[in-house]
């Protein structure tokens, strides 16, 4: 059964009139949720957000295809916004007020969106950056994800005094991954890495009939900028740019290239329409590319302006009702993904864990779409 809302409102703006329309049909099944996060990118690097040099076209042909929250937010830097994001309350009341020094590890008592999701009979697995501790309790394994393919520390080959670490001299190519409780050498890129081994959890998923979400906060293109030779010589011997911001384009070239082959599978396997996919630009506010185009914010990454939190959230659920490329600045953060897919998938949630979020599900952001007539 499909359920549908309509609502029409019409307001006076000067001289054109502002037409409010929602019309959005909510399927009963749930819904396949897939999550993409880049690491260190800006609200400023994709093209169809205004940069001048950096080739995203799977991004921006996404971007007419899906509602893109224009003023989303996050933390200012990393391992806060993914323990807020898996939690829906702010990262301090988790316990993480950094990204190392072992105050990245999320509290033991926080209810994760995963456990959420998996309690409510989906499939969940993550690809790629965990950064909420690396001790064993802490480990995503033992935070509801069933399968897990990621490195260690809050980049590879990073390690800090504590428990934050990564394997011992890991690189971008051909990383050691921490695979459901085995550390596996790989052959290959990081990014492909990632995402292969996420589509290929997908399809298993898919076959089985069961919903799943994938949860990918990809480490690129955080530094180290390592990246093979051929992913990134479009960018050299740009006048802007100095061989580390080359390669950080390549990085987010490489993302996107992955992201627009993972769209094109879910069409093959005709999945696509009951797939809820969310591209979130970055964890945090812009780095290497800043000083290109910041799309007129102030300051980047670990700042309190909003060049430390703003970024591009775009997402996309055709059976849904979500509107196609359209924007809302309607205020959001990463505080609102846990309640939002908490009422898409009818969790339900103990006293404890309704005490525990504080943010607000985005579906009537979802639901409603805004144009302005001028006469």
């Amino acid at each position: 059964m499909k359920y549908y809302l309509v609502k029409i409102t019409l307001l006076m703006l000067g001289s054109g009139f502002m037409v409010s329309c929602t019309n959005a049909s909510l399927k009963s099944d749930q819904p396949n949720i897939i999550l993409i996060m880049p690491d260190d990118a800006g609200y400023g690097d994709y093209a169809c957000l205004g940069s001048p040099i950096i080739n995203t076209p799977a991004v921006d042909a996404f971007k007419e295809k899906s509602l893109l929250l224009t003023h989303f937010h996050v933390s200012p830097k990393c391992a806060p916004t993914s323990a807020a994001l898996l939690s829906g309350r702010h990262d301090f009341k988790n316990g993480v007020t950094h990204t190392v020094f072992e105050r990245e590890r999320m509290s033991l008592e926080t209810f994760t969106l995963s456990d959420m999701l998996r309690s409510s009979g989906y499939a969940t697995g993550i690809f790629g950056k965990w950064h909420l501790g690396d001790e064993e309790a802490y480990l995503p394994e033992n935070r509801g994800f069933d399968e897990v393919y990621i490195h260690g520390g809050g980049s590879i080959g990073q390690t800090f005094t504590g428990s934050c670490g990564d394997a011992p001299n890991n690189s971008n190519i051909n990383p050691a991954l921490w695979h459901n409780g085995t550390w596996e050498k790989t052959t290959g890129y990081c990014t492909d890495l990632f995402f292969d081994q996420a589509t290929k959890w997908m399809d298993d998923q898919r076959q089985a009939g069961k919903p799943f979400f994938a949860y990918l906060p990809l480490n690129a293109p955080h530094g180290p900028f390592v990246l093979p030779d051929e992913y990134y010589q479009q960018y050299l011997g740009h006048p802007k740019l100095n061989d580390n911001l080359a390669k950080f384009y390549g990085m987010l070239e490489k993302i996107d290239t992955n992201f627009g082959q993972l769209l094109t599978q879910l069409e093959e396997w005709g999945i696509a329409n009951n797939t809820i996919v969310i591209f979130m630009g970055s964890d945090n506010g812009g780095t290497k590319g800043v000083p290109i185009y910041n799309a007129g914010m102030r300051e980047g990454k670990g700042s309190p302006y909003q060049g430390g939190t703003r970024v591009p959230c775009f997402f996309r659920w055709p059976d849904g009702g979500i509107p196609e490329g359209v924007e809302t600045d309607a205020l959001s953060a990463h505080l609102d993904i846990f309640p939002t897919f908490a009422e898409i998938v009818g969790a339900e949630l103990s006293s404890k864990v309704m005490q525990q979020v504080e943010g607000r599900s985005l579906l009537p952001n979802w639901r409603t779409t805004l144009f302005v007539f001028y006469v």
